[in-house]
């Protein structure tokens, strides 16, 4: 990793130029730090646990080629207030740079140097802000707090990580983050579990900082629920919140599922586009069939879309569907949600086989005959892009702060398959008298 096949004089040279002559980074790194300043490969994410210096060390990264006149530099959090609190990054880079030739730009939120470089800070609040960096091209792209990022959002910069052929500036990608949050089990994929090459994980904690009180900062941490304590005390990435409903291990990946099989798609309706949306719920439909007591999930499709944007979703999805498959959708309580459903079956979803189905009891509860199906490997997904984002909401449900949009439509879905719910019994009624047979 560090230092591997390396010239030493060549990295003490760098470290020279670029850290410790640097006028615009005030202190000296840790020695974690400096492995994750003078690392070449493309990716590198530094921390686990809380303490470790991880947004000095993003920020150092950020200005190491600033001496360079077309150097460009982006970092970002999830949204812009996490970046201007106080003690947050540009609170910090304001402390580093005021009293240097360095110029900030408000508008712009953009340090300006002297040389013609930028350092800018962004943010990715909902998933089209990532749209707002098309292009623009950097040479530095900084994520702090990467668990609080979609991969897509991590992903789709690295349209945005280019240079010229003849420069010399190095192209690199850097994350900083503790275990926990939406992002947490592709991030752990992606730097822990896979470990390709050209992607690094230092881990750094509480006790690779010399420069924080370590006894009171414990202290602190001791005062964590136990899930949030392993995760910023110990930066452990295995253990999660939720109720461990749904185990990652028993989703079976397969390619295929019975044609003939009875199949139903159930929605769990959100009307919220992807400008307002920013955290609110997705629109949500799942698709799944049963045959001989085995259950495939054939498609997952979750959006945030305006409600316009969702009846012209479902009605698309219920044509590639065909009439064959039976569509289902939750009916809110009150007459709202039967103005609703009566609205989809008169002018969405005429012609289809469509039924709106009141909910009865907690979320849990309704998931728990969906959980104990997979728990008894009676669940499988057929392979589309949609399964690592439904696994990963499966297993942190039913943890508060977390999206179940998915696992909702999904349990909607099997009880209409698995049960005598409203929807199975009508289907019964419409076999026996139209003598149509389903395939199972």
């Amino acid at each position: 990793m560090f230092l591997r096949n390396l010239n030493k004089a060549i990295l003490k040279a760098i470290y020279q130029v670029t850290i410790l002559e640097n006028p615009y980074i005030p202190f000296t790194p840790t020695d974690k730090q400096l492995e994750f300043l003078l690392g070449f490969e493309k990716e590198i994410l530094y921390g686990g646990a809380a303490g470790g210096g991880k947004s000095v060390a993003l920020l150092m990264a950020a200005l190491m080629f600033v001496a360079e006149p077309t150097y460009r530099a982006l970092i970002l959090r999830r949204n812009y207030s996490q970046l201007n609190l106080p003690g947050a990054l540009i609170d910090i880079s304001h402390e580093w740079l005021e009293p240097t030739g360095a110029k900030w730009v408000n508008q712009e939120k953009q340090w300006l140097f002297p040389s013609g470089a930028t350092l800018n800070f962004g943010f990715l609040d909902s998933e089209n802000d990532k749209y707002r960096y098309q292009g623009s091209a950097f040479h530095f792209v900084g994520f702090d707090e990467l668990t609080q990022f979609t991969e897509p959002q991590y992903t789709y910069l690295f349209s945005r990580n280019r240079k010229i052929i003849d420069s010399r500036i190095p192209l690199r990608f850097r994350s900083t983050s503790n275990p926990g949050g939406v992002g947490h089990e592709w991030v752990k994929n992606r730097f822990i579990t896979e470990k390709k090459q050209g992607r690094v994980f230092i881990p750094a904690g509480l006790r690779d900082n010399p420069h924080l009180d370590r006894e009171e900062y414990e202290k602190n941490l001791d005062e964590l629920d136990p899930v949030t304590r392993k995760q910023l005390k110990d930066g452990d990435w295995n253990i999660m919140p939720g109720g461990n409903f749904f185990k990652r291990e028993k989703f079976e990946i397969v390619e295929d599922y019975p044609k003939k099989a009875r199949a139903v798609r159930f929605w769990d309706l959100a009307g919220t586009d992807e400008v307002a949306g920013r955290d609110s719920d997705f629109t949500a439909g799942v698709k799944i069939c049963e045959y001989k007591g085995v259950y495939w999930i054939i498609d997952v499709i979750r959006k945030r879309l305006s409600p316009m944007g969702v009846e012209e979703l479902i009605r698309q999805t219920a044509e590639l569907d065909g009439v064959h498959t039976e569509v289902f959708m939750e009916q809110e309580p009150g007459s709202s949600g039967l103005n609703t459903i009566s609205h989809y079956a008169r002018n969405v979803l005429k012609g289809f086989c469509f039924r709106g189905i009141k909910s009865t009891g907690s979320k849990i509860t309704r998931a728990k005959p969906l959980m104990s199906a997979v728990e008894n490997s009676n669940v499988k997904l057929v392979r589309g892009i949609w399964n690592r984002e439904f696994i990963e909401e499966c297993v942190v449900f039913p943890q508060k702060g977390f999206h179940d949009d998915q696992v909702d439509a999904a349990s909607g879905a099997f009880e209409q398959l698995a049960g005598k719910g409203p929807g199975q019994i009508i289907t019964e009624k419409l076999d026996r008298s139209s003598k149509i047979t389903r395939g199972y």
